[in-house]
């Protein structure tokens, strides 16, 4: 049985994490010591890896709900988790497309800069002016 120290260094979950999760029903309720220390067996310590690994991917916490009680139940189809894992991917698609849009407005406003003074600066007119920027990001990212 590990502590929750011990099981925070373990997984590189930090122990509030741990906690937090234990208090939404991502992980089970902690056995307790004598001394009333949260105690926890290798099936805790898996499923927080896979917590862990899971949000390592970007999926939210409301996926990897979904994802566990599949785990749970290991006759099931892995339907549902390929259409949860697809959802995930689109979703990341969809970011880098929008973050390498961002990073080509960057690009553009650093080319454009004569490198003089402000009063001159294409980075500090962009900033000012959206109007000179040749994408649409507002609220991106």
């Amino acid at each position: 049985m590990l502590s929750i120290g011990k099981l925070s260094a373990a997984t590189g979950v930090k122990v509030p994490t741990i906690r937090y999760y234990e208090e939404i029903g991502l992980l089970p309720e902690a056995e307790r010591s004598a001394g009333n220390q949260r105690l926890y067996g290798v099936m805790a310590q898996e499923r927080l890896a896979f917590i862990r690994h899971s949000r390592d991917l970007g999926f939210s916490l409301d996926d990897i709900r979904e994802l566990l009680s599949l785990s749970d139940r290991p006759d099931m189809s892995c339907a549902a988790a390929d259409v949860i894992a697809t959802r995930q991917l689109v979703s990341i698609k969809d970011r880098i497309m929008r973050l390498q849009s961002l990073q080509q407005e960057l690009e553009r406003m650093l080319t454009q800069c004569a490198q003089g003074t402000i009063s001159d600066c294409k980075v500090i007119e962009a900033l000012s002016n959206h109007e000179c920027c040749l994408h649409t990001h507002h609220g991106e990212v």
